[in-house]
């Protein structure tokens, strides 16, 4: 962080699709949630197949017809889910109850088993399987509204995953995209995974909105797919989190930093960087199923969006975050009790923060206004702070006036300078004596006692404050 000497400035006053590939990141999904924290119950993952049966799954796909493969694929899946623990399933499907004829029901879309640990569950979807036959249309647009049913009852400890199996779009005038990205706002589920089945490579673009998109262009390739995804779901994905300094050097760290879903805007994580013992930052373990919005509490903060993990791989995300110190001093004794004041980005009124006067703290590198809360304010414009130095500002020691009245009445202090009265502070109302601290210069008080009616009474003083004094105003 380098150890320069102080500089002083002294102040003079997606949607669903179609591959089983992500069916197995699903599962992935459910293994690589991040919950380092001890003492937390470990989170459980919801998992709702929803299956294609519509009249286009008699269609024929590599070695037989597209719902006989996709029957066998997902049933041979399942059973690689028994063992695992924290995982709950369920199964919906649509177009298997009506026909086309007379016409094509847009509402054939049921929820055939609901919600219950994979040891109960996995036989119960595998005999359902055996008996559904493609009939009807393909809603899924109204599929994707109904699984918002489906995950009912909310639960805080869950992630809630949508793996759906297809080989077609809509095909009742829904908008699938709409329905997948409003769900996901509002917290129902996660990004959905679609598995495409003989895909036809025109759906990838109506369906790319709907979520995270998979072709499974042959058994084969379906097979290897799963291999590595099946074991990359037995791992954690994990992050590293790089802080740069000006230099692209990753120095900078002891900063909170959370993490946002990017979609529905809930708080995921909440990490206070650390550099490990190995002078690297230090590894996290991330939800790789959500795409993230990253804050880094610096002050200001500074954001990153759109963070997507790669599953099975260590990640690395940078930021740029150079951070210089900031403090500002009084010479000689402080007079007042509690001396701040603001920090504003140069040229900016919001306020990045309120510090106190001999108190040094981290910023981002750059130029800021200073609003220093004496009285009269000082303001102290495009003070720069630099990589790893510590900019120091010193204000003059204040002083006082003792202000002496000889009945309540209304009065003020101003400062003159450059012949012109500024308005500095009111009188206290009710007191007939009041200390006020005031930094060098030159000032006028005036005032009114109370029971005269006319202003030719108005009674006007000059003082002067000099630093560590104390100035007498009588104002009789």
């Amino acid at each position: 962080m380098g150890s320069r000497k102080p500089q002083t400035l002294n102040f003079k006053l997606q949607t669903f699709g179609k591959t089983l590939l992500p069916l197995a990141f699903c599962l992935f999904a459910s293994f690589a949630t991040a919950q380092p924290r001890k003492n937390t119950a470990p989170q459980t993952t919801r998992i709702l197949f929803v299956f294609d049966a519509s009249f286009s799954m008699f269609g024929q796909w590599q070695n037989g017809m597209k719902m006989d493969m996709a029957k066998e694929l997902l049933s041979n899946f399942l059973d690689s889910l028994s063992t695992i623990n924290n995982l709950e399933i369920a199964f919906r499907a649509y177009g298997h109850q009506y026909g086309l004829q007379p016409q094509r029901n847009c509402q054939d879309s049921k929820l055939e088993v609901p919600f219950a640990t994979v040891k109960k569950n996995v036989p119960l979807i595998k005999q359902k399987l055996k008996g559904i036959v493609p009939r009807g249309t393909t809603p899924i647009a109204y599929s994707l509204e109904q699984c918002a049913n489906d995950f009912f009852p909310e639960c805080p400890n869950c992630r809630n995953v949508v793996i759906l199996i297809t080989d077609g779009i809509e095909e009742c005038d829904g908008d699938p995209c709409a329905v997948s990205l409003a769900l996901q706002k509002k917290g129902i589920f996660l990004k959905p995974f679609i598995i495409g089945i003989g895909f036809d490579k025109n759906y990838f673009s109506p369906l790319g909105c709907v979520g995270k998109l998979y072709d499974v262009s042959s058994e084969n390739n379906f097979k290897t797919i799963m291999n590595i995804v099946i074991s990359q779901a037995l791992n954690n994905t994990t992050v590293q989190v790089n802080l740069l300094d000006k230099a692209g050097r990753p120095s900078e760290t002891d900063v909170n930093m959370t993490f946002y879903d990017e979609v529905s805007g809930a708080i995921k994580n909440n990490y206070v960087h650390t550099i490990n013992d190995r002078g690297y930052p230090d590894t996290l373990v991330l939800d790789p199923l959500l795409t993230y919005k990253m804050v880094v509490h610096t002050l200001p903060p500074v954001e990153k969006s759109n963070i997507n993990i790669t599953p099975g791989k260590h990640n690395i995300i940078a930021v740029d975050a150079p951070q210089g110190n900031l403090v500002v001093k009084v010479s000689g004794t402080n007079n007042y009790k509690q001396l701040q004041y603001i920090v504003r980005k140069a040229g900016d009124m919001k306020t990045v923060h309120v510090q106190e006067v001999n108190l040094t703290e981290k910023y981002i590198v750059g130029k800021y206004d200073l609003e220093i809360l004496t009285l009269p304010r000082i303001l102290l414009p495009n003070v720069s702070i630099n990589q790893s130095a510590t900019r120091t500002v010193e204000i003059p020691q204040a002083g006082m006036v003792s202000v002496i009245k000889p009945g309540d009445g209304p009065g003020s202090i101003y400062v003159e300078e450059k012949n012109k009265l500024t308005w500095v502070c009111n009188l206290k109302t009710g007191q007939l004596q009041e200390n006020i601290v005031l930094q060098p210069g030159y000032y006028r008080v005036e005032y009114r006692p109370q029971a005269s009616r006319e202003s030719i009474y108005t009674v006007e003083r000059k003082f002067k404050i000099e630093s560590g004094s104390t100035a007498t105003v009588k104002l009789f």
